[in-house]
């Protein structure tokens, strides 16, 4: 490189590390604010929906403020600012941070709602199982996380205001599960995988029973044991089919699915009926969401 070509290379280097002394310095706004006023202003941001910003202020009120009255409700809120924003991840991080720091706060039943309801939002899928190709490569793990955080919920809260929406959840998750089993199971029938298919069927009906699923499995079987050459244990299970389901498909035009969506908005409706004043954020009350 000649001389010049050397100085116009240092010319550059030396403006691009004075450079940065040019640049006005970016001012953190909050910087003075007191937790009162972070709260305030995160809360205001959830509530008219401006998650990105609520999330921000929450997470720093809670570093500012880690032991402060403002934080408890900080965690709730933003990880109910995280679950709209569609962070689900995050959301459930932080209702596990909430469960495990503060067992005793009268929100805890909450942290467990919110947990459950982020985890069954998310898997909405599994009724994208029904339709889905390939059903045997799908993890129904979120709907079990789901149903587990419902369930403690009901163990431990049974009178908790969100008891009774909790359960009718776990009942259609449930219900979910065993489908979803059943499904598997006749991905394997359509393929020729028979005994895979008899066991997931019979796998289905010892861990969902008493499940709308149970005819499905029930058929399943006396399809997958006929296939086998199994003829006894087909007639066995056709006579079970016969006994609890003498009017179901296997013998009449089967009914219409059993399944029914929630609509996206109840879970909202559920969470702004059940709110408290904002006023009484500190005494551990319900996160207005």
């Amino acid at each position: 490189m000649s001389k010049i070509g050397w100085s116009c290379a240092a010319l550059v280097t030396g403006l691009l590390v004075t450079g940065c002394g040019w640049l006005p310095e970016v001012k953190d706004e909050t910087a003075d604010w007191s937790a009162e006023k972070l709260y305030d202003e995160a809360h205001t941001m959830m509530v008219t929906g401006n998650y990105t910003r609520a999330i921000k202020l929450f997470d720093t009120l809670e570093g500012r403020f880690p032991y402060g009255r403002h934080a408890q409700q900080a965690i709730l809120e933003g990880a109910y600012s995280n679950y709209r924003f569609g962070e689900t991840a995050a959301a459930v991080a932080a209702c596990d941070r909430f469960i495990r720091t503060y067992p005793n706060n009268a929100s805890v039943d909450y942290a467990y709602y919110l947990k459950g309801v982020v985890n069954f939002r998310e898997d909405q899928g599994i009724f994208g199982w029904v339709v889905e190709q390939d059903l045997s490569e799908r993890d129904p793990k979120l709907a079990r996380e789901s149903y587990n955080a419902f369930r403690d919920l009901v163990t431990r809260f049974p009178d908790s205001r969100y008891a009774e929406d909790s359960t009718q959840r776990m009942r259609y998750l449930v219900n979910a599960l065993a489908m979803y089993e059943v499904h598997v199971a006749n991905y394997y029938y359509n393929r020729g995988a028979y005994l895979a298919a008899a066991n997931r069927a019979y796998g289905a009906l010892v861990n969902y029973p008493q499940t709308p699923a149970n005819e499905d499995a029930l058929i399943l079987l006396v399809y997958s044991y006929d296939k086998l050459g199994l003829p006894q244990l087909g007639d066995d299970a056709k006579r079970i089919l016969q006994s609890t389901y003498p009017k179901g498909k296997y013998f009449v035009p089967g009914p219409p699915p059993w399944w029914q969506f929630w609509g996206r908005d109840s879970v909202f409706q559920l969470l702004e009926k059940n709110t408290v004043p904002k006023s009484k954020a500190d005494e551990g009350g319900m996160p207005p969401p």
